[in-house]
C-alpha cells in the first residue's frame, strides 16, 4: 500500500510511533526501565485484554501457585512487555555501539561457533522472551543471519521496522514457501536462521503438542528444516537485566526437536521454550494466546469458560 493509499489516520499513527521510538532511542536503557516501572502498572490496570489473557495463561501454567503470586507475576510480566515496547527504538535506531554496549554478556556462543566449524547451520529458536529484537541485533552483528518477516498491520511502520532489523546485516524473507526455501539455502551455507517457536501457525501448518502440560498448536517447520540440513538447534534469548542492559543466552534445544515425527519435534520445541522461560518467567510474553486453537478445536473442554477471551 502506497503512502497515498494509506488512510491519513494510519499515516499519522505511524509517524507518531516512529517519532517516539526515535526519541527513546537516545535515552539510556536504565531510563526506559524506569518508565516501564511507571507505565506497567497502568497497563495492568487499564488494558483489560492483556491483563486477562496473561492471568488465564498463568493459571494454566502455574495452577498450584497462590492467586496473589500469579497476580504479582502478571504485573511483572506486563511491566517487562512495556519495557520491550519502549526498547524498540533502542534496538532499531540507536547507534550500533550503544546497543552493543547494552549487551553485558553472551552465554553459550560456543554452541553456534562449533556448529559452523563443523559445517552445520544453526537454527535459533527465539521465543517472545526478554527483548528478542536485541537478540536479532546481536545475531545479525556476528553471524550471517536470516529470519522470516511479516509486515506490520500499520503499513507506515514497515520500512522503519525492516530497516531496524536489517541494519546489521540480517536478511529478512517472507513467511511463505519462498521464504522457507531461503532458510534452507542459508542453513546449507552453514549460516544461522531464526524461528519464532511460540507463534501460532495457520491451520494445516502445525500440530497439537504440550506446552506446560496443555496442548498448544505448534508449527511443524522445524523438523522439515532439520531433516533437510542436519542443522543444530539452540534456543536464544536476550534476558533483560532491569535498569542495566541485557544478557544473551544460547541453550541447547530439547533433543526431541531432532525427531522426524512432527508431534515429537513440536513437543521438543515447546520444552525448549519452557527451558528459556525458566530463566525468568516474568520476562515471557504471557499475553500471547498460545491455547486459542485448542479452544477452537475442543469447544467442549470442561474449563472452556476459563478461556472465554480466547
Amino acid at each position: 500500500m502506497t503512502e497515498q493509499a494509506t488512510p491519513p489516520a494510519s499515516r499519522f499513527q505511524a509517524r507518531a510511533i516512529a517519532t517516539l521510538w526515535r526519541t527513546l532511542s537516545r535515552w539510556p536503557v536504565r531510563w526506559l526501565w524506569r518508565i516501564a516501572a511507571l507505565v506497567g502498572p497502568q497497563v495492568y490496570r487499564f488494558s483489560k485484554r492483556e491483563r486477562k489473557v496473561t492471568e488465564i495463561n498463568l493459571k494454566v501454567v502455574y495452577p498450584d501457585a497462590p492467586a496473589n503470586q500469579r497476580q504479582s507475576l502478571a504485573k511483572q510480566s506486563l511491566q517487562h512487555s512495556t519495557a520491550t515496547m519502549l526498547e524498540l527504538g533502542h534496538a532499531w535506531m540507536a547507534p550500533p555501539e550503544k546497543v552493543e554496549a547494552s549487551i553485558l554478556a553472551v552465554h553459550g556462543r560456543d554452541k553456534l561457533d562449533s556448529a559452523r566449524a563443523e559445517g552445520r547451520g544453526v537454527i535459533v529458536l527465539a521465543p517472545h522472551f526478554g527483548n528478542w529484537e536485541v537478540l536479532n541485533f546481536w545475531l545479525s552483528s556476528h553471524f550471517p543471519f536470516t529470519a522470516m518477516y511479516e509486515p506490520p498491520k500499520i503499513a507506515g511502520l514497515e520500512p522503519i521496522i525492516r530497516h531496524g532489523r536489517e541494519r546489521m546485516g540480517a536478511k529478512l524473507v517472507p513467511t511463505n514457501p519462498r521464504g522457507v526455501a531461503a532458510l534452507l539455502k542459508a542453513l546449507k551455507r552453514s549460516e544461522a536462521i531464526g524461528i519464532l517457536p511460540d507463534q501460532e501457525p495457520d491451520w494445516g501448518s502445525g500440530v497439537f503438542a504440550p506446552f506446560y502440560g496443555r496442548d498448544s498448536y505448534t508449527a511443524t517447520l522445524l523438523p522439515k528444516l532439520v531433516a533437510r540440513t542436519q542443522a543444530r538447534v539452540v534456543t536464544g534469548v536476550a534476558l533483560r537485566i532491569p535498569g542495566k542492559g541485557f544478557e544473551i543466552h544460547f541453550l541447547d534445544a530439547d533433543e526431541r526437536v531432532y525427531s522426524a515425527d512432527d508431534t515429537e519435534s513440536a513437543t521438543g520445541v515447546n520444552a525448549s521454550v519452557e527451558a528459556s522461560v525458566a530463566l525468568d518467567p516474568a520476562q515471557y510474553q504471557w499475553e500471547y494466546k498460545r491455547y486459542r486453537k485448542v479452544v477452537e478445536e475442543q469447544q467442549g473442554l470442561p474449563n472452556a469458560n476459563d478461556f472465554r477471551l480466547y
